[in-house]
């Protein structure tokens, strides 16, 4: 009898002990260096979010935030680095909105681009313009897409490479308004926007930090933001819904903080909250401005409904125009 209360005793201790390390972890985090992982090279959009946002937690949280480059496969490999880490904060991932592509376009992953996270927080929101060459004849969006209806598959767009953003907001752009148009990929940004000043597409889609230098120098222009409000930084240009009359028609990409899915809550309200005082600042503000962003801090909850909802529209818009998995 006293041996069976002996055990039931060292049970009910142990139940109690392991309920209440969740929460003292929670208390001390961080107690050690947390890895922020970017599924992409240094230097570019992901990267400097990553840093701009590592730097300032390191601050406030006490421990060092150190950026780790996992370039390879559309971001996914860093993706899964995270995806299959311990869900205890030390791992985190910083990605832009071709996450929620991911589940859409590829054939297969080694994680469900929703369910494999624990989402933190969207941070910025960076808007895509509808751009043209500067001697380009159509003057209005309502122009280029008068033309493709009369033409059906004579107006070329170029895309940053098949299933980008880039692409895919065009041929949901091409569901909603029933015309067709002929794809012509490219790698990356870079080589998207060098094209479309020499006229080799029509139009595409672009963002801020490469088209606002060369709408001022002359060689492109905008026809509107793909987003659903203007842009501060081109507020002359109308949005796609002005223009058309496309009820929610709203293509953006976002720069977001997620971690491995089961992370206990109290650490993703710690990080949360971080993030979201972060961007309050004057100096994370003025140096995320430098890639065109909106600050857009969400809740954990928004941010997690807002990767479903896109999933959802980039799984349809795939499926819908034929496009080929990968």
């Amino acid at each position: 009898m006293k041996s069976e209360w002996l055990r039931a005793s060292a049970l009910s201790l142990a139940l109690f002990l392991c309920a209440a390390c969740p929460a003292a972890s929670a208390q001390s985090y961080p107690d050690h260096p947390i890895r922020m992982v970017v599924g992409f090279p240094a230097g570019g959009g992901v990267d400097t979010v990553a840093r701009v946002i590592g730097n300032d937690l390191s601050k406030t949280l006490g421990q060092p935030v150190v950026v780790e480059n996992k370039p390879g496969a559309a971001g996914t490999l860093g993706a899964a680095d995270v995806a299959r880490s311990t869900p205890d904060g030390y791992t985190l991932l910083v990605t832009p909105g071709g996450h929620a592509i991911f589940g859409a376009i590829f054939k297969s992953l080694p994680f469900h681009t929703l369910d494999s996270f624990t989402w933190i927080s969207n941070v910025i929101n960076v808007p895509f313009f509808v751009m043209v060459p500067a001697a380009s004849e159509f003057r209005t969006l309502a122009d280029l897409i008068a033309s493709a209806r009369a033409n059906p598959g004579a107006i070329a767009f170029g895309s940053a490479g098949p299933g980008t953003t880039h692409h895919l907001g065009i041929e949901l752009l091409a569901r909603m308004t029933g015309v067709k148009l002929q794809h012509v990929p490219y790698r990356g940004d870079a080589p998207l926007v060098t094209a479309l000043i020499a006229g080799e597409v029509q139009f595409a889609l672009a963002t801020p930090t490469l088209i606002v230098d060369n709408i001022k120098a002359g060689k492109l222009r905008a026809l509107a933001t793909a987003a659903d409000t203007r842009w501060p930084g081109l507020p002359d240009v109308p949005t796609v819904e002005e223009t058309l009359g496309l009820k929610g028609y709203d293509v953006r990409t976002w720069f977001g903080l997620a971690g491995p899915a089961g992370m206990p809550k109290p650490i993703v309200d710690r990080l949360h909250a971080e993030v979201g005082r972060a961007v309050a600042t004057r100096e994370v503000r003025d140096r995320l401005a430098g890639i065109g962003g909106e600050l857009g801090p969400s809740t954990p909850a928004e941010m997690h409904d807002r990767v479903a909802r896109e999933l959802a529209l980039w799984t349809k818009t795939v499926d819908e125009a034929g496009i080929p998995k990968q």
